[in-house]
């Protein structure tokens, strides 16, 4: 994943917040950069560099100006310039690799990676307009990488010469690729100087470079800047080949530094553990007060100032891509800390505290560093919490994705709106959304640098557009300002029956100016306010609202809460607030039952009066005695306290403050008692009784019961504080034990008359001493192990009163002990058994019973004797089900048996092979989760259940159970849901049957710097699985979670697997529907956005109605729906009586999400009355139908005649299409029959087996004609011959010594700049070493292969092995085949391929081929098809030969051929016994015409030509005009001007020296032609322009004619009855017993593996290079339908099927049908070689003895072996290390034989 970090300043543009502006690119973006003016934030430009593509953009991102970069025809092995002399060359994408602005000078520095590298120059202020590019200038100037994966940056600069001239340069920071110039950071020069080029690379001591032989720090840069006069580069990199962990790093250097002498580099760490580690976007600016203020305090920074430049980074983990951080670098701190470095290597040997931390990684040119030990200094900083940045201050934002990005461009754009870059689009989004926000808090709480509260304009908004934000409390910013808030209002409150001004107190309230108006409303009361200001002390003065405007007292408080805004200019609320009015009459309300205590103690100070039994607002006014404030009249301190429910107890208490109701008499009552009130009689002083209640209550043991007193005149309440507890001795004592047991305060007794507990006075009969004997309900459990050592709990009634009254318990006479710490009074008793009581066998006749009751003894030897029965018995467990689940454990087992509901849940332990089993459920059957197992072995033995009963019993099951193999997951799909849901995925493995419980669950994942630590997850349980699948439906998301932060892992019973890839994307959105209507035929468009993220056509439903539509296509912004042919009914019923037009809901349902996208309606007509319809309708139809017949009489005879011309037409075309096939086909065949008379095995040119296995094995060739290979010459001094063959000889030893080659082979892979061509060539050459002993270089090719099948295996990916040619031993079982079908070439395929390669050659020369764009009108490619008509005719002519005889050859030859194409037909005819390589070249024979007396030597261009505007075309037969049978004379000339001498004059030169703008059939569109062009009639055109669709039918026809001889090439090679090559059946056999070595080959990859091998290796190289086994020359042309007849056989290898649509290539269209014979030839081929009978290693190395011996001495075995040396002489180091860390090349002394072959043939000096 990359991200983007955009930096943004504080500078103004107005945001729009409609429409946002967007740029879509047709290709992958790569770079972004902004003109000069945009980052000053004048508006201006952004340019955009995309995969082939520039674009210039303005500020509002339109295209002003763009540019195709490519794709170019390019080879990253090929150097620039690219020819045709680049046989390799394709198409290329050219990817953005750097983009600079140079914007002194108008230029912008675009740097692509097709060319290596190269780069441009181009026109600031207009994209199109190229200044400057050149490829011709070599290395030096390949600037970036060719390589898509390597990140390339830059910043301008300058340089100064010695001389003092100074130049505008660039510095570049890139990693290293394979095809790259090794700099990592090179200075860049922008002008033409002395020896340097534009692009030059100018300070060559560059102390930063890669070593292109270390497979070690890989770099990949991110960003680069300049400060402060130096230059720094941000970069990520790894330390080792094994260690691939990132490390980041920022270097710098001295602007100034003409030698990089000042390079230093400082690791950067984001977090303490390092887990963010790899950078991947940056920015420098300046961190504001506030967050420099943050650093300076969190003192790891020193101080910093607002002014100080930051380094904000971001940083994704290796651990999880998917998480990333954000961390801060003051530039001061990085540049203070790399000055201690540089002291520490000058003064300090490299060590800073006595720890090394200096080390060079680079392959240096200048002098040694002082240490080279890695410890590696470093910044650290987790990342800041929050960012709080003061409106003065720059502003960053940070854009990221964590999953969906590749590479996206660096964004730095100043300006407030953000560029959102993704893939193929820009969006232009403000970077603040203020107007979102609509009141203060939320404002303020949004910490957007950006938003602030404009006070007085009432709305959250940027600073520069609130109007007097510059004024203090205006424009409210966070952090450390709050809203505008009421301090404190004066009065605080007011009695709602009273009215008066409030002062209302605002400290932060904005200075008003004269003009503004200041208001306070009240709930709905407004009125006019006046502002004070003294001092710091602001108050607004406002009326407080009349009464009867004060809203009423809600019933359950005394006081009403009026919400209170302050506004500004009557409409913009400034603050607000609530003013209580409280109300003391509603005091009261509190408690009923002391009306005057709530009125006096209430928080209002209200008073109470005792006349009108009132409470009021306090009033200094009114006085007298009934006016009480602080003391009321009231009765308090009941005696007694506790009250018995049942028996009358008379009650006393006191009374206080009386004094106003002196001789008035009161009644008491209580809510408990309803209606019943009794008399309170008065006693001596304040004392008061009455006779009490007989209260009646058994709902608890106790209940407090309040009374209330009244006056008996006036009803009206008196304070009352009278509370006393009632209580009931019988609830929750039902047994005599538990009612003595009562505490003695409540005089309870147990009545033995009425056997209840009751208060003391309401018992008659005497209370008994002691209590009943105790009495036993039941026992739990009932059964219990013979072993004993289980609790038992006794239940039952008068089981004594404390655990000490227990004095004995017996269960079947055996002493069971009571456990004193679970006794539960008189009702539960808990005892541990003891063994069962052993009867011997001669005291009972019969089979003793372990049956038997429980007694209880308690205190005063009272016994109790249960009538259940407690047995003894032995619990026997004898299975297990199931017998084997998972090594992680979670399988739910059951375990069967007899009495196994033995003891309790809670006495039962249960455990697997010693590993606890957790029970679940007890009973007949006992279950239980297993744990997770510990053992090594997977799987395990047969594991012995145990089940232990209580202390003593143990029972096994033996071999029970056996933990097995964890399942595996392999695969999952789809990879993606919606929040929604219920999306259907597919979880594949193995190993499921074992799972009882699947489960996916939704997690969010958890980071060091998440806040949120509350657990949350979503599940789902698995709705099908077998054994390999599994099968949910994604669960829903419904949370508010960052769908990015989920983390979704399976769990199967207790293994938990993450699924890693899987994503959640939101919720689609959809549009409104554009077309309501629908008919029975249409189809309906539904837009949106999002719908492909996690959805597919299949899988996704549509309702229209109740009715359900087919969704045809879903892209990610449409659906496209078939609407129900017939009108479907509503899902909802409506009660209408005519529901034709009813609207139906169009539901589309993805998963578990449904939404309702709008309505749609089916199109009908209005129903008409009758007797408006048939008139209305029949007269304009009789009128109708009568004018209608007359015109169809007359049309119909006037159709019926142009259908038959057409008819006629057609039947034609179809006739001659038909004709041509069979009349071509019958041609062909006689033709070849005249070829194949001669074909004998002498007449087919083969090529000798040393030129056969030089062009296999070495073209195409760097060198090309001149590898030393090919021409079997080394440069050698004729002194040092012998010396050097002798040390040949040693290496060649050396070779045959298998430690050695296998170590020698696997250091050269592991050197990153040993690439795929150089193991080619590498290859090729062992193969000609070792030709001699091909069975040993057999082994060497077997042992390399095991070791990559392994390799693939192991990485999961075994079908794509042998599928290039990357490793040497591809390479060199491409040559093996080579060398073992050699003869089968001869001896059986090579006839049919080389009579498939004549019938081709000549069905393509049959008809005219452009000598210049190379394209036939004969062909079997549709990219070479001669698309125009041309008009040929054949000629026959009588050629001789001059010098050799008067014998005249006939040729067939086009009048419309070039004379090139004319002598090369009459080389082919006269010379057809000659293989091509005897045959005269065409450059050197001359062509001459002797119409007359005087001859004409025939050119393609001379002054004749003819010239159409500034093309000039080629010259024909028909140019010269000769006829049919004319005679022509072929000479050979010496050089290929002699026969241009007689007619070299002056002018003649200078014609045929103008531009090469030929052409010969077809000559390419001109402006002049195109003007011409739109003045011809449109009939002109018509009547020139051919159907393309009827050319394409020439394919057809080529192919028809063609077809006879591709099925006997094809039979040859795919016949397994006829003959095999037995290193065919051998290799196979191979490939064959390796599959059966491992688990995860099936037939498929074995399929693959073959054809990867023998067709797609070997077959398909000779079908598209004959001239590699025949000695012809292979035309373009024919080339090009050789390729269509290869792409057919290696269509036919695949097993995959191929679905054939309109946009299929037409080449796979072409042979769709035969496709699937050949694919069961090849899939019979295969089964027939696998039942042949095998080849023995024997005869296979006994076939390769006679192939070694029989070839061998024709090879350029000593040159082979020279070129090798040069591999071990680059290598030499490395090559000698590796063999002296090896056991057994020093055993067989390799090293010491290796030295002395380089001391023979280099004068190495060596350790000898």
């Amino acid at each position: 994943a990359s991200f983007a970090l955009i930096a943004l300043a504080t500078v103004y543009l107005n945001p729009s917040y409609g429409k946002m502006a967007e740029f879509t690119s047709d290709t992958l973006i790569n770079n972004v950069v902004t003109g000069p003016d945009l980052r000053k934030g004048q508006g201006g430009r952004l340019y955009v560099g995309a995969v082939n593509a520039l674009y210039q953009l303005n500020q509002n991102l339109e295209v002003e100006s763009r540019t195709e970069t490519g794709p170019k025809r390019d080879n990253r092995q090929c150097t620039p310039p690219v020819t045709d002399a680049c046989e390799e060359a394709v198409d290329t994408d050219n990817h953005n690799k750097l983009l600079l602005v140079h914007s002194a000078r108008d230029v912008l520095v675009v740097c692509g990676s097709v060319f290596r590298g190269i780069c441009s120059l181009r026109n600031l202020s207009n994209v199109e307009q190229l200044l400057y590019f050149s490829d011709t200038k070599g290395e030096k100037s390949y600037v970036a990488s060719a390589e898509e994966s390597v990140s390339v940056v830059g910043v301008m600069s300058y340089f100064t010469t010695r001389d003092g001239a100074n130049f505008t340069v660039f510095l570049v920071g890139k990693g290293y690729g394979s095809h790259d110039s090794t700099k990592l950071i090179s200075t860049r020069i922008l002008q033409d100087f002395g020896d340097w080029v534009v692009f030059d690379s100018i300070i060559e001591a560059s102390a930063v470079q890669a070593n292109p032989f270390v497979l070690r720090y890989l770099h990949d840069f991110r960003f680069a800047f300049k400060d402060g006069g130096f230059v720094y580069f941000l970069f990520s990199r790894t330390l080792g080949v094994q260690d691939t962990k990132n490390f980041t790093f920022i270097s710098r250097m001295c602007e100034d530094d003409q030698g990089y002498y000042s390079y230093t580099e400082l690791q950067l760490n984001c977090s303490a553990a390092n887990k963010y580690n790899k950078a991947q976007a940056a920015y420098v600016a300046t961190p504001g007060e506030v967050l420099a203020q943050s650093m300076t305090s969190s003192g790891q920074y020193g101080q910093v100032s607002a002014s100080d430049k930051v380094l904000f980074v971001t940083f994704t983990s290796d651990e999880d891509p998917s998480t990333s951080a954000m961390c801060m670098f003051p530039l001061q701190f990085i540049n203070n800390r790399l000055v201690e470095i540089i002291g520490a290597c000058y003064s300090h040997h490299g060590n800073i505290n006595n720890k090394a931390a200096v080390y060079s990684p680079y392959s240096s040119k200048s002098e040694e560093l002082c240490s080279e030990k890695p410890v590696r200094p470093s910044v650290e900083k987790s990342t800041s919490s929050s960012l709080d940045l003061k409106q003065n201050s720059s502003v960053f934002c940070v854009f990221m994705s964590l999953k969906s990005f590749k590479k996206v461009g660096h964004v730095h754009f100043c300006c407030s709106q953000l560029l959102n870059v993704v893939f193929l689009q820009i969006t232009k989004v403000p970077v603040q959304a203020c107007h979102l926000k609509t009141d203060c808090h939320s404002c303020v709480n949004m910490k957007d640098p950006y938003c602030g509260w404009c006070v007085l304009e009432g709305r959250c908004t940027r600073k520069q557009d609130c109007s007097r934000s510059s004024e203090d409390n205006t424009w409210l910013w966070s952090p450390n300002q709050q809203c505008v808030q009421i301090q404190a209002f004066s009065p605080p409150n007011l009695s709602c029956r009273k009215t008066q001004q409030v002062d209302i107190s605002i400290p932060t309230l904005p200075r008003l100016r004269p003009t503004d108006s200041i208001q306070c409303v009240f709930g709905s009361f407004r009125t006019g306010g006046v502002v004070t200001v003294e001092d710091s002390r602001v108050e607004v003065t406002c009326s407080l609202p009349d009464p009867v405007q004060i809203p009423a007292t809600p019933d359950d408080q005394d006081f009403v809460s009026v919400p209170v805004q302050v506004l500004v200019n009557n409409v913009i609320e400034v603050t607000s607030g609530k003013y209580h009015f409280y109300n003391c009459a509603a005091t009261v309300r509190k408690n009923q039952n002391t009306p005057c205590i709530s009125c006096v103690t209430s928080q209002w100070g209200c008073q109470w009066n005792t006349e009108s039994h009132s409470c009021s607002d306090s009033d200094d006014s009114v006085d007298g005695n009934h006016i009480i404030k602080p003391h009321c009249p009231q009765f308090e301190s009941p005696e007694p306290l506790l009250i018995p429910v049942g028996f009358k107890i008379p009650i006393r208490f006191q009374g206080r403050n009386l004094e106003n109701y002196m001789g008035r008499r009161f009644s008491i009552g209580t809510e408990l008692m309803k209606m019943t009130e009794e008399e309170v009689a008065q006693e001596e002083d304040s004392r008061f009784r009455f006779t009490g209640y007989e209260f009646s209550y058994d709902k608890q043991q106790e209940v407090n019961v309040s009374f209330h007193i009244k006056q008996s005149d006036s009803e009206k309440k008196i304070d009352s504080t009278l509370t006393v507890v009632l209580y009931n001795c019988s609830v929750g004592r039902e047994d005599c034990s538990l009612c003595k047991h009562a505490d003695s305060k409540y005089q309870c007794v147990w009545c033995s008359a009425s056997r209840t507990c009751v208060y003391r006075e309401l018992c008659l009969t005497p209370q008994p001493a002691q209590c009943p004997d105790p009495e036993i309900t039941d026992i739990v459990p009932r059964y219990g192990p013979l072993n004993g050592r289980i609790s038992v709990t006794i239940k039952g009634s008068n089981m004594g009163i404390k655990k000490e009254d227990i004095k004995k318990i017996t269960v079947v006479g055996v002493d069971c002990v009571h456990q004193e710490d679970r006794y539960s009074v008189s009702t539960s008793v808990v005892c541990e058994i003891g063994p069962a009581r052993r009867v011997p066998p001669f005291d009972l006749p019969f089979e003793p019973t372990n049956s038997g009751a429980v007694e209880v003894e308690v205190e005063g030897g009272r016994r109790g004797t249960s009538k259940v029965v407690f047995t003894y018995r032995d619990p026997k467990p004898t299975t297990v089900q199931p017998a084997k689940g998972p090594a992680a454990g979670g399988t739910v087992i059951t375990i069967g048996g007899e009495n196994l509901d033995t003891a309790t849940k809670d006495d039962v332990t249960v455990s697997v092979g010693g590993v606890s089993c957790e029970v679940l459920s007890f009973g007949e059957e006992i279950t239980c989760k297993t744990g997770r197992y510990r053992g090594q072995k997977v799987p395990s033995d047969q594991l012995m259940v145990t089940v232990k009963y209580g202390k003593n019993t143990t029972k096994d099951i033996p071999a029970a159970y056996q933990y097995s193999e964890n399942p595996k997951i392999t695969d999952y799909y789809p990879k993606a849901s919606f929040v929604c849901g219920g999306r259907w995925i597919v979880v594949v493995g193995n190993g499921f049957d074992l799972i009882q419980t699947a489960t996916m669950k939704v997690l969010p994942s958890a980071d060091e710097f998440s806040q949120n630590t509350t657990p949350v997850e979503f599940v789902q349980t698995a709705l099908s699985k077998n054994d390999t699948h599994l099968q949910f439906y994604s669960p829903p998301v419904n949370c508010c979670l960052d769908s990015q932060s989920l983390r979704t892992v399976l769990q199967l019973d207790n293994m938990m697997e993450e699924l890693k890839s899987f994503d959640y994307h939101p919720d689609p959105t959809f549009n409104k529907l554009a077309k309501n209507v629908i008919t029975e035929t249409s189809i309906i468009i539904v837009t949106g956005r999002g719908f492909s993220k996690a959805m597919t056509a299949p899988e996704a439903q549509a309702f229209v109605g109740d009715a359900s539509c087919h969704v045809n296509i879903l892209q990610d912004d449409k659906l496209i729906l078939e609407a129900p042919s017939s009108q479907p009914k509503s899902r909802f019923k409506r009660q209408r009586r005519d529901t034709t037009n009813d609207l139906l809901e169009l539901v589309v349902k993805f998963g578990h999400g449904e939404w309702m996208v709008g309505s749609v309606y089916y199109a009908r007509k209005d129903d008409i009355p009758l007797a408006i319809i048939i008139p209305a309708v029949i007269v304009p139809m009789l009128l109708f139908i009568a004018i209608s017949v007359y015109c169809y009489r007359r049309k119909s005879q006037q159709a019926e005649r142009e259908y038959e011309k057409v008819k006629h037409q057609l039947e034609n075309l179809e006739e001659s299409v038909r004709d041509r096939c069979k009349k071509e086909f019958t041609d062909l065949m006689i033709e070849m029959e005249d070829h194949t008379s001669d074909l004998s095995e002498g007449r087919i040119p083969f090529l000798d087996y040393k030129t056969y296995t030089d062009r296999n094995f070495f073209l195409p060739s760097i060198d090309g004609a001149k590898d030393p290979m090919i021409t079997g010459k080394i440069q050698i001094p004729e002194v040092r011959r012998a010396t050097v063959a002798q040390a040949l000889n040693q290496f060649s030893n050396l070779l045959n010594s298998k430690t050695f080659l296998i170590n020698f082979i696997r250091t050269l892979e592991s050197r990153p700049d040993f690439n795929a061509r150089s193991r080619g060539y590498f290859a090729s050459l062992l193969t000609v070493a070792l030709h001699g002993k091909l069975e040993y270089y057999t082994d060497i090719m077997r042992t390399l292969l095991l070791e990559l099948m392994d390799e693939h295996v192991q990485n999961k990916n075994p079908k794509l092995m042998l599928r290039r040619s990357e490793t040497v031993v591809e390479r060199m079982l491409c040559n093996w085949m080579s060398i073992c079908l050699y003869q089968f070439l001869r001896d059986t395929a090579g006839e049919p391929l080389y009579k498939l390669y004549k019938a081709l050659k000549h069905q393509v020369e049959k008809g005219p081929v452009d000598a210049k764009i190379k394209k036939a009108k004969y062909t079997l490619n549709d990219t070479g098809l001669l698309g125009d008509d041309v008009e040929y005719s054949v000629l026959t002519l009588q050629v001789l030969v001059h010098g050799e005889g008067p014998d005249v050859t006939p040729v067939k030859v086009l009048n419309c051929d070039t004379i090139t194409q004319v002598k090369e037909k009459i080389i082919d005819q006269v010379y057809r016994n000659l293989p091509y390589s005897q045959r005269p070249k065409v450059e050197s024979v001359a062509l001459e015409w002797r119409p007359g007396s005087t001859g004409q030597i025939l050119s393609d261009l001379d002054l004749t030509s003819q010239k159409e505007g500034r093309w000039k075309r080629l010259n024909t037969l028909a140019h010269y005009n000769v006829r049919d049978n004319a005679t022509l004379v072929l000479s050979r000339v010496l050089h290929t001007q002699s026969f241009h001498q007689q007619q070299d004059n002056h002018e003649e030169k200078n014609a045929l020296l103008e531009d090469d703008n030929t052409f010969h059939l077809v000559r390419p569109a001109d402006e002049i032609d195109e003007v011409k062009s739109k003045r011809g009639s449109m009939k002109d055109k018509a009547m020139t322009k051919a159907i393309t669709e009827i050319y394409l039918t020439r394919l057809l026809s080529v192919k028809g004619t063609l077809q006879q001889f591709v099925d006997d090439f094809f039979r040859s090679v795919l016949c397994s009855s006829s003959v095999v090559p037995p290193a065919v059946k051998y290799f196979f056999d191979f490939l064959d017993e390796q599959a059966l070595r491992h688990d995860n080959v099936d037939e498929e990859t074995l399929h693959i593996w073959k054809t990867n091998s023998l067709p797609l290796r070997f077959w398909v190289n000779i079908l598209r290079n004959p001239h590699f086994i025949f000695d012809v020359h292979v035309t373009e042309v024919v080339d090009a339908s050789l390729h269509v007849i290869a792409q057919t056989f290696m269509d036919a290898c695949t097993k995959t099927e191929h679905k054939l649509s309109r946009e299929s290539p037409s080449n796979k269209l072409l042979y769709a049908k035969e496709i699937s014979t050949y694919k069961k030839m090849v899939d019979d081929y295969y089964k027939g070689i696998r039942q042949m009978i095998p080849v023995s290693d024997q005869d296979m190395n006994t076939h390769l003895a006679e192939v070694s011996r029989e070839h061998t001495d024709k090879l350029n075995t000593q040159v082979a072996l020279h070129q090798l040396y040069q591999y071990a002489s680059k290598y030499y180091d490395v090559i000698i290390q590796s063999l002296d860390e090896d056991p057994a090349a020093q055993n067989k002394q390799l090293t010491l034989r290796l030295q002395q072959v380089a001391a023979a043939l280099e004068n190495k000096v060596t350790d000898l």
